[in-house]
């Protein structure tokens, strides 16, 4: 991606989990393109174990769901992890979520109190990130 330059993540060695440049702000990348309901669980862990080395409101993040098949389980943790990590990310977007229930997208931001802004591309969501 232009622009886009990848500082390597120490919690993730498959790089679902990592750290974006973009116009020189880091960006925390989820990326669950094609997980499994069983590989989003290990992935919300990898995210929790990062968010919480961060100070409040300091973190931007960007969500792919592009293919991620998202069962009842998987929502759960989900919105529980979305809930813990609020007080340190300042600003969430997301892609891929065209097959996310959107019964699921709204628990997830009843829930966790936090909109959750949708974007078709990762480009969008890493330029409205940065925005302000």
């Amino acid at each position: 991606m232009a622009g886009e330059r990848v500082m390597p993540a120490e919690t993730e060695p498959v790089g679902r989990v990592r750290f974006l440049v973009h116009k020189r702000q880091p960006i925390l990348l989820v990326d669950f393109t094609h997980c499994t309901a069983q590989q989003m669980l290990q992935v919300v862990e990898q995210v929790q174990a990062e968010i919480a080395k961060h100070p409040p409101d300091s973190l931007l993040t960007l969500a792919d769901y592009t293919g991620a098949q998202v069962d009842k389980a998987a929502a759960t943790r989900i919105q529980e992890a979305l809930v813990f990590d609020r007080p340190k990310v300042k600003r969430s977007a997301w892609v891929g979520t065209e097959n996310l229930p959107k019964a699921f997208y709204e628990k997830f931001k009843a829930f966790s109190q936090r909109d959750f802004p949708r974007f078709a591309s990762r480009e969008e969501a890493l330029e409205w990130l940065v925005s302000t």
